[in-house]
């Protein structure tokens, strides 16, 4: 259980920098600690030089009358076998004694490299031997040319082992402290406000509709204060959207009840406007197709309006058709007759078929049609639409032109959204809802590619491949 927390721990942001900080800072150390020892054996080397010098000069100056037993307490006080001394170009060993064994290297300090110095000092500790070295130096205070001396390594050793070791736990204290001190500041810092963040997603999660558990921006550090200023921001939007979502459906739960009762109302008017549809009198014959066409608009209203409401739009039954006689039979059922103001110029090839729908396909160009058409007649002068398609190996296209007054902003903004994207006085922006539904249905794409003052185009693309309803 400990190693599984000691586990999730490490996983962490806090635990992973406090591993990376500990690695780090022991990395420092070791660069730190290889020029130490080395420096360490250097010095070591030097004061044994010094001191053989000293013991050297002794003799000198007694003019070689120093008794054996004080010679061999010099070497012994300078913990050296032999001093060489080279004064007015002239080697002299100026005090020996026995060497218990070969010479194992020799060591010029005057032209070590500090890479040398670290190599060598690495070989001292690595290697547990005792072992006799010759070293080369420089006299102090003028006292020679050179100084050269013979020693064993056991001393050196010793005294490296101690200094490494009081260095290396001086670098574990520091570390331990340094990573300490940077685990408090990065817990408070960062992953104190990171995970304060989170709490308020995980919050805000829970119950989004709920605007008091919006962020409130309150983070020290800029990166975090601006991923919350955006966090507050996006929440506040998926609040609004969900509160707008939800007046939405319960408006359109009101719009599916009144379109149902409506539609039965409408349906009953229809039949009596059906029975007077024979009257001989002039006024109501004039009267009763147009009142025939208004009641049949509004039931189809109520029934896409239904339609849409429960979402119960079919898959599309997919079958091979002529598509110049579907466009021709929509404009023909939107009253775009020879003698009509507006103008409709279908060119499309008569032998070009097209695999969809052919119902779905025959809303989707009527609603485009229609809306075409009414644009036009708003402005009280002729117009034209334009129908044209064509294909290629990957998909077919379907283009649908006007040369009416254009589509205002607003509804360019909201077009294929329901409710929202009428174009015209009095609509309510479901034709097109319905129809890019459709569209979408066939694995196609149904967009605006312009809209300005000479007029609006929209552009069906169906793909050529397998869709739904293929089998």
């Amino acid at each position: 259980m400990a190693l599984g927390g000691i586990g999730r721990f490490f996983r962490t942001l806090s635990g992973r920098f406090l591993l990376l900080t500990v690695a780090f800072v022991m990395l420092a150390e070791v660069l730190i600690f290889l020029p130490s020892i080395a420096r360490s054996r250097y010095d070591f080397l030097e004061e044994r030089l010094n001191l053989a010098q000293i013991a050297a000069l002794n003799q000198l100056a007694a003019d070689d009358m120093v008794s054996p037993a004080l010679e061999a307490e010099l070497l012994a006080n300078a913990d050296v076998f032999n001093v060489v001394l080279r004064r007015d170009q002239v080697r002299q060993l100026v005090l020996s004694s026995p060497v218990p064994g070969e010479i194992y290297a020799s060591y010029d300090l005057r032209v070590e490299t500090s890479w040398g110095l670290i190599r060598d000092a690495l070989g001292v500790l690595v290697n547990p031997e005792n072992r006799i070295i010759r070293v080369i130096g420089n006299p102090v205070q003028e006292g020679g040319e050179l100084i050269e001396i013979t020693m064993e390594t056991k001393g050196l050793r010793k005294v490296m082992l101690a200094y490494a070791g009081r260095i290396l736990l001086l670098s574990a204290l520091i570390s331990a402290v340094t990573a300490m001190l940077l685990f408090i500041a990065v817990q408070r810092l960062l992953v104190v406000p990171i995970r304060r963040v989170v709490q308020h997603m995980q919050a805000y999660a829970e119950a989004p509709e709920d605007a008091r558990r919006v962020i409130t921006p309150t983070a020290g550090v800029e990166e975090l204060r601006v991923a919350e200023v955006a966090l507050a921001s996006m929440q506040t939007q998926l609040t609004g959207a969900l509160k707008q979502k939800e007046r939405l459906a319960q408006l359109g739960g009101a719009v599916a009840k009144i379109s149902h009762d409506l539609r039965n109302i409408l349906t009953t008017a229809q039949l009596f406007a059906d029975r007077i549809e024979g009257s001989t009198d002039p006024a109501v014959a004039r009267s009763v197709p147009k009142l025939v066409n208004s009641i049949s608009r509004a039931v189809a209203l109520c029934e896409s309006t239904l339609a849409f409401g429960k979402a119960e739009e079919a898959a599309p039954n997919l079958k091979r058709f002529a598509l110049a006689t579907l466009v021709g039979e929509a404009a023909e059922g939107e009253g775009l007759a020879d003698d009509s103001p507006v103008t409709c110029l279908i060119d499309i090839a008569p032998d070009m078929e097209l695999r969809a729908d052919p119902e779905q396909l025959y809303r989707v160009l009527s609603n485009l049609v229609r809306n075409a058409r009414q644009a036009i007649e708003a402005t009280g002068q002729p117009g034209t639409i334009e129908i044209s398609a064509g294909e290629d190996a990957a998909q077919c296209w379907i283009r649908v032109g006007d040369s009416g007054p254009g589509l205002p902003a607003k509804a360019r903004d909201h077009l294929f959204e329901a409710f929202q994207g009428g174009a015209r006085k009095g609509g309510i922006g479901l034709g097109l809802a319905i129809a890019d539904e459709l569209i979408r249905g066939h694995g196609g794409r149904l967009e605006l590619v312009r809209s300005d003052a000479e007029g609006s185009e929209f552009q069906i693309r169906l793909p050529k491949g397998e869709g739904p309803g293929a089998a």
